[in-house]
């Protein structure tokens, strides 16, 4: 069967790899998307091994339509039987892109509407919605007049893995922070730090890469487990397999931040979700921030200035590439940011770079290798 796995735009590249690692075939980037392969052992592996999906779909169908009465008649006519039946429930969320249908929540009511319709004239009955724990969770995707309909594997998204437990002003998407780690060839080999780590959401998802810990495997429901084919002892035996295969982080994994709060939160998720052994946090200011170890990685994602003053900008980079100049040499430094012209106060040059969203925020993904002495060419 086919499936399309959803991501940020910036990783398709990072979840093919994972994909391809996890066995799939004929592996296609597609836009904030990669289509692949997969049977249904693969179905739960993505879901459960994928630390850049925040999806995983099951296409069931694709027609055009360029109103709301031939959505619905397409929608009518697909047989819905061998998914649902008139007992369980269902919910439909929708995305649009289209000159012909302008809301999105008007395009997922006509396809239920469609779905209990055919229901109610073959047997008499309608299955009811469930917006919390539907048995069946469906994506709408309209792209001008092409609709395609496809079955949510994952239900609540594949980012939420279970240890942002309080909240914090300005939290960094855990999937994006994976794929941050992945670009920046985090294995687990070198000590870490991420010195201005907030709620710690780049730090735990460091750990768990270096622990060998599927980021999906605390838990403890998927979209999948609700499906009438659901194989509950195939998932059990890849369940056991991902724990089996869980080691302990063979480095050091540092976290840090300014506010005494960020690392109160980050201290308690790594507790809850039981990885604080492995993390070692202190409160401190990057500037007074001493080297853990000779070498090592850095991946950072400080303030862009949505709540700082201009000048303030400008002399928190001045001194963040004041820091990794004179102090960590070295080390191997990677900074997100979507200031663009905060990040030239550095003073550094970039090696590899990327264009990542933060949300609706375009941002820069740059490497700054801090080299010992003078640079040979």
């Amino acid at each position: 069967m086919k499936l399309i796995a959803k991501t940020f735009k910036g990783l398709e590249d990072v979840l093919a790899g994972e994909l391809t690692a996890l066995g799939a075939k004929d592996v296609k980037i597609l836009k904030r998307a990669v289509s692949f392969e997969s049977n249904k052992e693969l179905l739960y592996k993505s879901n459960l091994w994928s630390r850049t999906a925040l999806r995983i779909l099951q296409p069931l169908t694709t027609f055009k339509a360029k109103n709301e009465y031939e959505l619905y008649e397409a929608v009518k006519a697909y047989n819905w039987s061998p998914y649902l039946n008139v007992d369980q429930t269902l919910a439909v969320d929708a995305v649009v892109y289209s000159r012909f249908f302008k809301h999105s929540k008007y395009v997922a009511l006509k396809v239920k509407d469609a779905i209990c319709d055919q229901f109610r004239d073959a047997t008499g009955k309608r299955p009811s919605v469930d917006l919390v724990r539907p048995t069946l969770l469906l994506n709408v995707h309209v792209a001008e007049d092409q609709i395609s309909i496809s079955m949510d594997s994952s239900g609540e998204p594949l980012n939420r893995r279970g240890y942002r437990t309080k909240e914090h002003p300005a939290p960094i998407n855990e999937s994006l922070a994976a794929g941050m780690l992945l670009l920046a060839g985090w294995d687990g080999s070198v000590p870490f730090l991420d010195p201005m780590c907030g709620s710690g959401t780049i730090v735990m998802e460091a750990t768990m890469i270096a622990a060998k810990m599927a980021p999906n495997i605390r838990r403890k429901e998927f979209g999948f487990m609700r499906w009438n084919n659901y194989d509950a002892n195939l998932w059990q035996r890849i369940v056991d397999e991902a724990k089996a295969a869980e080691i302990k982080p063979q480095v050091p994994i540092f976290g840090s931040d300014i506010a005494v709060k960020a690392i109160d939160i980050s201290r308690q998720s790594a507790l809850d979700f039981g990885l604080k052994q492995y993390i070692n946090y202190s409160v401190s200011a990057f500037r007074e921030t001493v080297p853990p170890a000779k070498k090592g990685l850095i991946v950072m994602n400080p303030p862009y200035d949505e709540r700082l003053k201009e000048r303030d900008v400008v002399r928190l980079y001045s001194e963040i590439g004041t820091q990794l100049k004179h102090v960590f040499m070295g080390w191997d430094a990677w900074i997100i940011s979507s200031n663009f012209e905060a990040l030239k106060f550095l003073a550094l040059k970039p090696g590899s770079r990327y264009t990542l969203y933060n949300g609706a925020l375009e941002c820069r993904y740059q490497q700054f290798k801090m080299y010992e002495g003078s640079l040979k060419k």
